[in-house]
């Protein structure tokens, strides 16, 4: 079985972060959301991974490098442009031939894997095994109607969905899917849908099967998501202190503080993972916080937040909760007169003041 692995899209719910950057990259925990999907079709048995990239592709190549530290193989395949998730499929047609294949949306987190879908899969042997969950929005994904175990409408974020399974972003093929995908015509929104693909295969009489998880998953396509699965994922921290840590400053729960990184007068609190080379001085860190490399956090207190590499947080005054900090970003009080907030905010940001 192979995998492939949709790393292209533009990330706009996330923005302005994914002008700069691909959102498969946005790191969970202090480790890319990307390596998770990696490590989930590893730990699979999945070992030939296809990997579908756009105009992220030379940062997606940097970052997976030719897939052997997850013991696989990687290649990498373009997308002319983000025109659907079935296009995907088409244009991955030549690297799977004739192999059942796992299809992973890139920006997605199984928490506990996927090895008994794919056991399940090879077992029987179905057309298509399509993993659902139940979430508070179906409106907001593709939405299923089963009977018995088998998927009998889908339907592509439905204004009025009529029952609450989304498709979770894990799809199980055989070849039968590229018929399927050749057939279409864009949507509305000019993309060729899996969903429309999928039902195709339904209304063709394949045997088209899901399976609801029953564990926790995410879509980290939003900010809200990404901050949720960061305080799942470190929730199983395997705490260490392998950085300086003065005297003076106190640890308590779950913490993993990286070699090179400084703790000064600080206070943190786990579950928080502190990246290598970053310097708390006088700072709090509280649950659920990763601080990435070489971030400086002086005078200021951070919790449930994600602070990206090179980031620095000085003199806040007030503690900053439930924020994404950028790479290389700056925030800090500013003590001119007269008293004023001063920004450069780039599109799409969004900016709490007290």
């Amino acid at each position: 079985m192979k995998g492939l692995i949709l790393a292209g899209g533009k990330g706009t719910r996330l923005r302005p972060l994914t002008y700069t950057s691909a959102k498969q990259l946005v790191p969970i925990a202090n480790k890319p959301v990307l390596f998770y999907a990696m490590e989930t079709l590893a730990t699979a048995g999945v070992r030939d991974i296809g990997v579908i990239t756009g105009d992220t592709h030379a940062e997606i190549v940097a970052a997976l490098g030719d897939g052997s530290r997850w013991d696989t193989r990687v290649t990498y395949i373009p997308q002319e442009a983000p025109l659907g998730l079935a296009h995907a499929v088409l244009t991955a047609e030549p690297f799977i031939q004739d192999s059942p294949f796992v299809m992973f949306l890139g920006d997605n987190l199984v928490k506990d894997g996927i090895g008994d879908f794919v056991g399940e899969y090879q077992r029987e042997k179905p057309t298509s095994l399509i993993l659902l969950s139940p979430v508070k929005h179906p409106e907001e994904f593709g939405n299923a109607e089963i009977s018995e175990g088998r998927i009998v409408k889908l339907r592509e974020k439905p204004k009025n969905p009529p029952t609450n399974l989304a498709l979770v972003g894990v799809y199980l093929f055989d070849q039968t899917i590229f018929r399927a995908a050749r057939s279409l015509k864009p949507s509305a929104r000019g993309e060729l849908e899996i969903t429309e693909a999928i039902q195709k295969l339904i209304e063709d009489g394949e045997n088209v099967r899901s399976h609801v998880i029953t564990g926790w998953w995410k879509d980290t396509g939003k900010l809200e998501d990404v901050l949720e699965a960061n305080q799942m994922m470190l929730e199983n921290l395997e705490p260490a202190l392998l950085g300086s840590i003065s005297e003076d400053s106190a640890i308590a729960g779950k913490v993993r503080v990286e070699a090179g990184a400084q703790v000064i007068s600080s206070t943190i609190r786990g579950p928080a993972v502190i990246g290598a080379g970053a310097r708390l001085e006088n700072a709090y860190v509280g649950p659920f916080t990763a601080i990435g490399e070489r971030v400086t956090i002086t005078h200021s207190e951070v919790e449930y937040s994600i602070v990206l590499d090179g980031a620095s947080i000085v003199d806040l005054g007030a503690r900053m909760e439930n924020s994404l900090i950028g790479r290389d970003a700056s925030v800090y009080k500013c003590n001119t007169r007269p008293r004023a907030v001063n920004l450069m905010i780039g599109d799409h940001s969004r900016v709490g003041i007290l």
